[in-house]
């Protein structure tokens, strides 16, 4: 086969011009966005019911949703909060039922919920990680008649007509609202009640087809129509009372005034702009989209139509995506450049450098083919990806490269050394391919979200890897055999000084037994130590995006005012204004929590790290949360959801709960590094219940409705309507031109009885109960939730602890305690990576034990493994890089990346014992023999990740882990593989060879038997 592609060069040219043709067109059509679009296997749903207490919502609305869900097949959880007003559920499907699932619990919520008194919103979708919105702008710096005038009848109409926008949404315009104040003494003079106005009003301002009429063959229809459409009309509406009409306007004052709270937006502490988000239709990319509304913008601009305010761009996530794909792409090129110029360093030689230069873009081009094919798009994982592989990717190539090189130098043919090169180390490269594939095969099976993720990174790396193996068979020894050329060696094949000490000091090793134990025993207690160094590695579970911007989440208590939301709004925009660095700041009122979009100064006004600046606000912010009303804030691309520590208690009295939970927070006060702890059922509201004297009431001649109808009615504020004013709707709104304040106010109030006026007072009174905020839920069973945030301090740490913490306390019989939020996804996690990390070491020794034929040799290949670790430990250690997600896919692609080097220097061996030579001489040979290709393809991988561990930037926390855990971690394998696998090897063979003499000496000893009795 490798004969007919090396005599077919012309048809592996026009393969390869193909080839280049549809990399380049899958380059251009392939999308790029800042992550992949992931559909998780989960769903949510908010119930928004108004004002209704948290154990009503549980009862009339999350139990009920609950027991219908659980029913639904291919539902694995169901966790559930209930507050004032607002019921959320977070649903766990079984994997890949995802879409199926959802829609089915999309029904069940719609029937539920909508059957429910008081539900203003129902919201069910699944578990995404696109956003609605991805651009974002703000009309500021002018009056806000002229600012809502622009956005309502220019921007948001024009931006709307463009075909990459889907939706756009304006946040803070002016609306005004017709006010109809009733006057109570008013009222009372004339006999009125508001009910009896209130229907007058709706009457006179109602357009109706009361009939039709007989004309001349046609049916012209009899038609009401309302003529109110100002002040003055709606002052003149006629009411009658007992003594005759009388107008509107002696009963109650009409005004038209802005809406209170319109906006639920600040930007730097003030309300007065307009905040404008802006959706993308599913078919075009986060660029496109920014592309097109900036041109369009500009238009606006050019026809003078932005004039004496500001329209302003705060965020468009395609800059995000554009700055990430250029780091990680400039990365690629740099790294590919490194790897080229080692090779020249080793071989010395343009034209091996111009093959290899000519298979990395073609292997490149290949990958992209099937990432077109399979719809991947470049997102900040598959660039990760494709960096990563860049380093590997040419490996096999400069494996088989060196290998023609070398029998080039000892005097073969041409197409003899290409032959005879490719076909020695044909086996050990594809046995180091299908052991890197195979590490990633049990990506899979690891769960969660994050999972999603790891399976599109590891695919790319497989198809690269692949990729640049098929290349390597094809391009390269076609291009080798005319090609490739050797200069003339003058040492007469005299091996160089390093090869030659190398040599020695193997031969030392592998010469007596106990210097091989020796070295082996020297790496065990490196090993053993630097287990000592895991503890002082920061953790976290996926790494921040640091691109100078920020989105936090602020969670509110339950239950406060418009007012006290004001006010903690502005003290956030003052603290944030006193951080060096943070330029401006949003904050969106989403009802019980601030969503925040905070710009960082960029370019040369960058005074600090974005790390640092981070930390600040997040600190500053809690900090508040001593005197005001503040229950966590949190970084919104954080993978959990809540504070990052949640520990959950379970049991089936709510007092033994608290004196539990009581406890345990004290305890939990003592870890270091925990700050903000607080609990579910510690945050109560006060509620006044009505208390009803019936005798009295019954003296008086009035009902429990009635009673009930004129406390309703004490606090009217109801819209009845709208009214076209300047051929605008204007919502109508009636309610009493005194406010009730309090509860001397409301039991003050007049009530008619068949005995004449009475105070309210006479007939109720008021009493207080704590009623919980919040009420949680784990598949319909109450729980009480301890929440901490973390400050300077990692999540691994504070895990441990929290950890040791939990398994220590004595809880009842009954009662559990378990790590929820962070905590709990963390362990998760390492669970899952430790699983896969044994998996694919299984698979490893699989296919090595396949590819030699033999149980032992894979075992000495994989002894490398441990010292492997090492690495990695040292150099996490040493640049304090933190052990995430993406660290621990390095680390499991680093197995199968450590192992090539073992699998070359053994693979070599055993062919050199299939030639006669010992034990000993075979291993020492082959060491030497194996010396360059090792150190090329170490030092080109670690050339091409070495940008990707330098990197900064928007990508530099996802891809320096990652890149640091291989390059540290091959870097001291390598040196480590060259010494210890003659070591153990030599090992392996005398306990062979032990084995074996025993086997011959009781064969002797049976044979001699034999003889004896016959």
């Amino acid at each position: 086969m490798l004969k007919f592609i090396v005599n077919r060069k012309i048809l592996v040219g026009l393969t390869t011009v193909l080839v280049l043709i549809l990399g380049v067109y899958s380059f251009t059509n392939l999308d790029e966005e800042l992550f992949p679009p992931v559909e998780f296997d989960g769903a949510y749903i908010a119930v928004s019911a108004g004002d209704m207490a948290a154990i009503e919502v549980e009862r009339k609305i999350t139990t009920p949703l609950e027991q219908r869900i659980l029913g639904i097949d291919g539902v694995e959880e169901i966790s559930s909060t209930s507050t004032v007003g607002q019921s959320s559920l977070q649903i766990m499907i079984e994997k890949g039922l995802g879409e199926e699932v959802s829609k089915e619990i999309q029904t069940v919520a719609s029937t539920v919920a909508t059957n429910v008194a008081g539900v203003t919103e129902i919201i069910a979708e699944q578990m995404s990680l696109s956003a609605n919105y991805e651009f974002f702008m703000d009309v500021s710096s002018g009056e806000m008649d002229e600012l809502t005038a622009f956005a309502l009848d220019v921007l948001e109409p024009r931006l709307e007509e463009l075909s990459e926008v889907k939706d756009v949404s304006l946040m803070g315009i002016q609306e005004d609202e017709m006010s109809i104040e009733f006057n109570r003494d008013s009222l009372t003079e004339h006999a009125l009640d508001s009910s009896q106005v209130i229907s007058i009003i709706q009457q006179t301002n109602t357009e109706a087809t009361l009939g039709e009429i007989e004309e001349e063959g046609a049916q012209p229809s009899i038609r009401w129509e309302t003529d109110l459409t100002s002040i003055e009309d709606m002052e003149k509406i006629k009411i009658p009372t007992q003594a005759g009409f009388i107008e509107l306007n002696e009963i109650a004052e009409i005004s038209i005034n802005p809406v209170e709270n319109a906006s639920y937006v600040w930007k730097d502490g003030t309300k007065d702009f307009i905040f404008v988000q802006i959706g993308r239709t599913s078919d075009v990319t986060q660029i496109e989209m920014a592309d097109a509304i900036r041109e369009e913008v500009q238009k606006i601009r050019d026809e003078g139509l932005v004039e004496d305010f500001e329209l302003n761009e705060l965020v468009a996530q395609a800059d995000y995506v554009k700055e990430s794909i250029d780091g990680v792409s400039s990365n690629i090129l740099i790294g590919g450049i490194l790897a080229i110029v080692i090779l020249l360093l080793f071989l010395r030689n343009v034209r091996a450098m111009v093959i290899i230069g000519i298979s990395i873009p073609t292997s490149i081009l290949l990958t992209f083919i099937t990432m077109w094919v399979l719809d991947y798009s470049f997102n900040m994982l598959s660039l990760i990806a494709l960096g990563l592989g860049i380093g590997m990717m040419v490996d096999s190539s400069i494996v088989i490269l060196e290998s023609i090189y070398k029998k080039k130098e000892q005097g073969l043919k041409s197409l003899e050394s290409v032959l005879e090169g490719t076909k020695e180390v044909a086996s050990a490269v594809i046995a180091s391919m299908l052991t890197t594939i195979v590490v990633f095969l049990p990506i899979g099976l690891m769960g969660g979200d994050v999972g999603q993720f790891m399976v599109i990174l590891s695919t790319v790396v497989a198809v690269t890897l692949i990729s640049s193996v098929i290349v390597s068979f094809t391009l390269i020894p076609s291009l080798s055999e005319k090609f490739l050329k050797i200069r003339k060696k003058n040492n007469n094949g005299k091996e160089g000084r390093l090869v030659k000490r190398y040599g020695e000091f193997v031969s030392w090793v592998v010469k007596k037994k106990r210097n091989s134990i020796a070295m082996i025993f020297i790496f065990f207690l490196m090993f053993v130590g630097s287990m000592f160094l895991v503890f002082k590695i920061p953790m976290t579970i996926m790494p921040d995006v640091l691109n100078r911007y920020a989105e936090l989440m602020v969670d509110l208590e339950t239950g406060v005012s418009a007012a006290e939301q004001e006010e903690i709004a502005l003290k956030i925009n003052e603290t944030l204004a006193a951080i060096e660095d943070v330029e401006t700041s949003y904050i969106i009122d989403d009802g019980s929590m601030f969503f925040m979009l905070i710009n960082m100064t960029k370019g040369d006004e960058i005074t600090r790290e974005q790390k640092e600046v981070n930390e600040e606000i997040l600190s500053s912010l809690r900090e508040l949360g001593e005197d005001y009303p503040i229950k966590s804030v949190q970084s919104a691309m954080s993978v959990g959801a809540g504070q990052p520590v949640q520990i959950q208690m379970k049991g089936a009295d709510y007092d033994e709960l608290q004196l539990l939970v009581n406890d345990f927070t004290q305890e939990l006060e003592g870890i270091e590094g925990l700050t903000g702890i607080t609990n579910s059922i510690e945050r109560t509201s006060t509620e006044k219940v009505v208390e009803m004297d019936e005798a009295a009431m019954e003296d008086v001649g009035l009902s429990e409705i009635q009673i009930r109808q004129y406390i309703q009615e004490a606090f009217l504020h109801m819209p009845i309507g709208e009214v076209a004013i300047d051929e605008k709707s204007v919502p109508l709104v009636v309610k009493w031109n005194e406010e009730i304040v309090n509860e001397e106010n409301l039991l003050n109030l007049e009530v008619s009885t068949r005995e004449g006026e009475r105070r309210l007072s006479e007939f109720v009174q008021l009493r207080s109960v704590d009623m919980p905020n919040e009420i949680s839920h784990i598949d319909g069973e109450r729980y009480i939730t301890v929440s901490a945030d973390i400050e300077n301090t990692d999540l691994g740490t504070v895990n441990r602890e929290v950890q040791n913490l939990i398994d220590d306390f004595e809880t009842p019989s009954g009662y559990t305690i378990s790590a929820g939020g962070d905590l709990e996804t963390q362990q998760e996690l390492l669970y899952d990576m430790v699983l896969i990390l044994v998996i694919s070491i299984f698979l490893v020794y699989l296919v090595m034990a396949v590819q030699f034929n033999h149980l032992a040799h894979p075992i000495i290949v994989m002894s490398v493994i441990p010292m492997t670790i090492v690495g990695v430990i040292l150099g996490l250690f040493v640049t304090q890089r933190e052990l995430s997600v993406m660290s621990g896919m390095g680390i499991i692609m680093l197995i199968g990346i450590v192992l090539n080097n073992a699998i070359l220097l053994i693979d070599r061996a055993n062919q050199l014992r299939r030639e006669g030579a010992s034990a000993n001489e075979a291993i020492s040979r082959a060491g030497k023999d194996r010396l360059r290709p090792i150190f090329m393809t170490t030092f080109t991988t670690i050339g091409g990740m070495l940008p990707l561990a330098l990197a900064a930037g928007t990508t530099g926390n996802y891809q320096a882990p990652m890149a640091t855990v291989i390059i540290s971690g091959l870097l001291f394998a390598t040196m480590i593989t060259l010494v210890l696998i003659p070591a153990v090897y030599r090992m392996f063979n005398a306990v062979g060879n032990r084995f074996s003499s025993l086997f011959r000496k009781k064969k002797k000893v049976k044979d001699e038997v034999k003889e004896l009795v016959g």
